[in-house]
């Protein structure tokens, strides 16, 4: 569905609940590619709102939620995913006694505790909710870091359902592709399992290695002489704990196979290295050199790099 393609011919007027890294570079490529021509901010904090009116980000905000909601064409919620889970809370209730609701999208890592979520409110899901997730981010937070480019090339999923109207989903993967991203469908058990391993587990690893190593007796010395490795590793760390911990528990049961699958592994190399056995080292090593190998090339090839 084109951007236009809103009745009379209209581009649409997209509220953004959470005006964040996310929500704020989600406002700033609308406004870019011309997906919109309205782009309305709610949140608590009126400060931040003000500060993304000020750099241009947003067109107007609102401290009310009702009237957020009444504003929208599309709705997206941007906001940590426990909170998510509240805004859905809130929202469907209000959207029941509109003739015509707006379509509602999401940015959140988590689908599924969505999912659950809209079912039980809703009593089924909603025709007009189409859950989605680009797969882009920043250590960085807040409106101030936000960026027209952020999802240029990089993926956004979309779980669409069978109870979803068609053109509510061809509408939100409209507009994702008007911010330079690739679209792609994903079933939303099958979403949250692969982030639960490629995102969610990463980050819980880098958080554990430099909480772990910050709590030594040797912490200054460690960190003062770490290199590039350490520092590339663990630069997720400084990603919002209040996000991750959202994550972390909204996605607990595939996020705790993911670990259990990693410290078994783990374990395999420890007993390895206890051994002096170099040859199982040597083949573990080869096989992740490999599979990161083919990675990257992937990677490039996407990008274009």
């Amino acid at each position: 569905m084109a951007a236009d393609s809103l009745p009379g011919g209209t581009t649409p007027t997209v509220v953004i609940l959470g005006l964040g890294l996310i929500g704020g570079s989600l406002a700033r490529a609308l406004h870019g590619s011309g997906f919109s021509h309205r782009c309305i901010g709610w949140g608590h904090r009126e400060a931040s709102l003000q500060r993304g009116l000020e750099l241009g980000v947003i067109d107007a905000y609102t401290l009310d939620l009702e009237e957020a909601v009444d504003a929208a064409d599309i709705l997206v919620i941007a906001t940590p995913t426990l909170v998510a889970e509240q805004m859905l809370e809130q929202i469907l209730p209000r959207l029941r006694q509109r003739g015509q609701p707006p379509v509602i999208t999401d940015v959140a890592s988590v689908k599924g505790s969505l999912q659950r979520t809209a079912e039980a409110v809703w009593g089924g899901m909603p025709p007009r909710l189409v859950l989605g997730h680009p797969i882009a981010g920043s250590e960085r937070s807040g409106v101030e870091a936000s960026d027209a480019q952020l999802f240029v090339n990089h993926r956004v999923i979309l779980t669409p359902v069978e109870a979803n109207e068609p053109a509510a989903v061809e509408l939100v993967r409209a507009m994702w592709l008007s911010t330079g991203a690739e679209v792609v469908d994903m079933g939303v058990a099958e979403h949250d399992t692969v982030l639960a391993a490629t995102s969610h587990l990463p980050h819980v690893l880098a958080y554990a290695l430099v909480d772990a190593l910050a709590s030594g007796d040797a912490s200054e010395d460690i960190f003062r002489f770490a290199a590039g490795g350490f520092r590339d590793f663990t630069r997720i760390a400084s990603s919002d704990p209040v996000m991750w911990r959202d994550i972390a528990i909204a996605n607990r049961s595939a996020l705790l196979q993911a670990i259990d699958q990693f410290s078994d592994r783990l374990g395999q190399l420890r007993a390895a290295i206890d051994r002096g056995d170099g040859d199982s080292l040597l083949d573990t090593f080869d096989r992740a050199k490999t599979a990161r190998d083919a990675f990257a090339a992937l990677l490039a090839s996407r990008t274009g790099s």
